[in-house]
């Protein structure tokens, strides 16, 4: 599970979390802004409606491959009735369903996949269900923003430091006299260098397989390659100076390229912007 986060709904606190990509809320703090005292008793009076049976049923059955669906119409048969009951514990055990959890613990309680938990708010108080509804799109523009902004800023570090690989270019592998076009040439070549040295290829070589493409092969790069190729510009730049052939340093690009992207894969910083 992933850390827990907390959003505030017209007073009260309710606790979120990630699981496999997927944002869980907290059943029991929507209970609180009811009563308190009873959230237990509030939650299990919506689990004994017949129209949560058939709802919480059919999103497990159509999210859930391990759901019990012999136990679950045995369940919305006895549902409505004066003398059903039911928690989550034990429909979660009776059906091995996937999207009520219960917790235990300092931040225990009922959870539940955030298409339950706007259910059961609209049970609870549509009022309340619109300010969660709201506050929880808050959050999540908020996490897109910081991805975004993280995403970006390595874009920029590897635009800046391709900038200092250019000028070590300049002052010691162009000859002077050269023209445009021969420039051009032999900054393509450098940038093809890192490209064969982190992804195996050349710029038009990943072209000429994605046709259909709308950017390039740095555009569709992941988190962790544009990290390494903001490194490997630098080193590079650093292998021009010191005067080695080009086939010397994308031997050791090639090498230093493998030996980051195995560290970095490992990154779990790297792996919380993924998700």
């Amino acid at each position: 599970m992933k850390t827990n986060k907390t959003i505030n709904v017209k007073g009260t606190d309710v606790i979120l979390f990630r699981q496999e990509k997927e944002d869980f809320i907290s059943l029991t703090d929507i209970a609180r802004y009811r009563d308190a005292e009873r959230s237990d008793y509030i939650l299990q009076n919506w689990m004994r409606l017949r129209s949560t049976i058939e709802f919480i049923g059919l999103w497990e059955q159509f999210n859930n491959p391990g759901f019990n669906s012999i136990e679950f119409d045995g369940i919305k048969r006895m549902a409505g009735s004066n003398s059903f009951s039911l928690t989550p514990k034990r429909w979660i055990e009776l059906t091995n369903a996937k999207g009520i959890i219960s917790k235990t613990g300092r931040y225990g309680g009922t959870f539940a996949h955030k298409d339950i938990a706007f259910e059961f708010a609209t049970w609870l108080s549509a009022e309340f269900k619109f300010y969660l509804i709201r506050e929880f799109q808050r959050l999540k523009e908020d996490e897109n923003d910081r991805l975004t902004l993280d995403w970006n800023l390595q874009r920029t570090i590897a635009k800046v430091n391709y900038h200092i690989q250019t000028d070590a270019i300049k002052e010691n592998l162009i000859p002077a006299e050269l023209s445009k076009t021969q420039i051009s040439f032999v900054y393509a070549n450098e940038a093809d260098l890192l490209n064969m040295a982190l992804f195996g290829k050349t710029a038009m070589q990943w072209r000429s397989e994605n046709p259909n493409s709308t950017g390039n092969i740095r555009d569709m790069a992941t988190i962790e390659q544009l990290v390494v190729l903001s490194n490997l510009e630098s080193i590079n730049a650093v292998l021009i100076h010191q005067g080695l052939p080009q086939s010397e340093r994308l031997t050791q690009l090639n090498r230093i390229a493998i030996t980051q992207m195995k560290s970095l894969l490992g990154n779990k910083n790297l792996k919380q912007l993924e998700s």
